[in-house]
Protein backbone atom coordinates (compact mmCIF):
# COMPACT_ATOMS: atom_id res chain seq x y z
CA UNK A 1 0.00 0.00 0.00
CA UNK A 2 1.50 3.56 -0.74
CA UNK A 3 2.30 5.78 1.76
CA UNK A 4 -1.02 8.26 1.76
CA UNK A 5 -0.63 11.69 2.56
CA UNK A 6 -1.75 13.84 5.44
CA UNK A 7 -4.86 15.40 3.75
CA UNK A 8 -6.01 11.80 2.84
CA UNK A 9 -5.21 10.01 6.20
CA UNK A 10 -7.74 13.05 7.45
CA UNK A 11 -10.23 12.36 4.94
CA UNK A 12 -10.22 8.57 5.57
CA UNK A 13 -10.36 9.76 8.98
CA UNK A 14 -13.72 11.86 9.16
CA UNK A 15 -15.31 9.59 6.66
CA UNK A 16 -15.11 7.09 9.04
CA UNK A 17 -16.18 8.81 12.04
CA UNK A 18 -19.51 9.73 9.73
CA UNK A 19 -20.07 6.05 8.87
CA UNK A 20 -19.26 4.95 12.63
CA UNK A 21 -22.00 7.29 13.76
CA UNK A 22 -23.97 6.61 11.19
CA UNK A 23 -23.77 2.62 12.02
CA UNK A 24 -24.35 3.48 15.83
CA UNK A 25 -27.85 5.57 14.55
CA UNK A 26 -28.67 2.69 12.31
CA UNK A 27 -28.07 -0.18 15.11
CA UNK A 28 -30.23 2.09 18.01
CA UNK A 29 -33.28 2.68 15.56
CA UNK A 30 -33.12 -0.77 14.72
CA UNK A 31 -34.51 -1.88 17.70
CA UNK A 32 -37.39 0.40 17.62
CA UNK A 33 -38.80 -0.83 14.34
CA UNK A 34 -41.83 -3.33 14.60
CA UNK A 35 -42.49 -4.02 10.86
CA UNK A 36 -40.75 -7.13 9.72
CA UNK A 37 -39.97 -5.95 5.96
CA UNK A 38 -38.57 -2.58 7.07
CA UNK A 39 -36.57 -4.72 9.81
CA UNK A 40 -35.00 -6.81 6.90
CA UNK A 41 -33.90 -3.34 5.15
CA UNK A 42 -32.72 -2.04 8.08
CA UNK A 43 -29.87 -5.55 9.03
CA UNK A 44 -29.31 -4.64 5.46
CA UNK A 45 -28.14 -0.99 6.13
CA UNK A 46 -26.14 -2.13 9.38
CA UNK A 47 -24.21 -4.81 7.05
CA UNK A 48 -23.73 -2.65 4.14
CA UNK A 49 -22.55 0.38 6.46
CA UNK A 50 -19.69 -2.88 8.16
CA UNK A 51 -18.83 -3.36 4.58
CA UNK A 52 -18.01 0.40 4.38
CA UNK A 53 -16.12 0.11 7.39
CA UNK A 54 -13.97 -2.45 7.17
CA UNK A 55 -13.29 -1.49 2.88
CA UNK A 56 -11.84 1.80 4.58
Amino acid sequence: MRKLAESEILSLTNLLKMEKDGLAVMKAMQTLITDEELKKQAEAGILAAQGRIKGI
